[in-house]
């Protein structure tokens, strides 16, 4: 992690204009088609269904990320569904705001378990072949994408694409389980401290409306008023129109008045 971060630094003595469009670029392939689209509201909460090409694909951008293959992120996550915020939750800030940003994944134990456990949380995905060996060689896509990126572009391409690009994308998926957890605002009275926060939904193509999403996990919609910015779902919408995307689980909002702060009543559920 130490080595990942002072890459990202010494990038910024490397930095070209097409070196940043490339990190851009990227950082949307991995953190929105993968991680936001992909590894979260695909794979661990099935909120919509695609081909199995595509599934794969969105996978393999996931992996671009980093942040470990699709069987333990899926099952990290769901866990973190099943406690929120309360004793077995992986990273709640109920232990500390450094140890839901970080700390869980450098000291604790959440990203150390077994198979059988991992099982339990993910039958779905151990019984597919391709997420049972991309979860052991997470790493061969960033492998071959940096030696891409530097046959290309050099250097500055290989600092910006793979290291400043990586870690902006971590700490963006980290401030889910930190920030979203400790400020922001409350439409649902859920059992846990989610809250929705603009800015980290920006950063983070729209996992930041997390409070809408714990209320109603199954929704492929994070972003439920038209103000709440959410390009993971825009993404799945393009998808649909392409006829690539089915079976889409939405949580659907009353039209009138805006809401207050709390909404008590769940909303009706519907199904594109």
């Amino acid at each position: 992690m130490l080595l990942f971060h002072a890459g990202a630094v010494v990038a910024l003595f490397y930095f070209t204009w097409n070196a940043l469009f490339v990190a851009i670029f990227l950082y949307w392939v991995g953190g929105s088609l993968g991680i936001g689209v992909g590894y979260h509201r695909l794979l661990t909460h099935r909120s919509f269904k695609t081909p199995k090409w595509l599934e794969y694909v969105l996978t393999l951008c996931a992996a671009t990320a980093m942040e470990g293959g699709p069987l333990l992120w899926v099952a990290t996550h769901r866990t973190h569904h099943q406690f929120p915020d309360e004793e077995g939750d992986p990273h709640s800030p109920r232990d500390g705001k450094w140890w839901a940003h970080v700390g869980w994944i450098l000291v604790g134990n959440a990203l150390r378990q077994d198979a059988s456990t991992l099982s339990r949380y993910v039958p779905d995905l151990a019984k597919d072949k391709f997420h049972v060996w991309i979860t052991e060689f997470h790493f061969v896509p960033m492998l071959i994408l940096a030696g891409l990126l530097y046959a290309v572009g050099g250097l500055p391409f290989l600092l910006w694409g793979i290291f400043f690009r990586m870690v902006a994308g971590l700490h963006a998926t980290w401030l889910v389980n930190s920030a979203t957890h400790m400020w922001g605002s409350r439409r649902f009275e859920t059992r846990d401290l989610s809250t929705n926060s603009w800015w980290v939904a920006l950063l983070t193509f729209g996992e930041g409306w997390h409070n809408n999403h714990h209320a109603h996990p199954a929704s492929a919609r994070h972003g439920l008023r038209w103000y709440e910015i959410d390009f993971n779902w825009y993404a799945i919408w393009i998808l649909k129109q392409l006829g690539l995307a089915s079976h889409i689980q939405r949580a659907r909002l009353p039209e009138h008045t805006p809401l207050p702060a709390a909404v008590l009543a769940p909303p009706d559920q519907g199904t594109d």
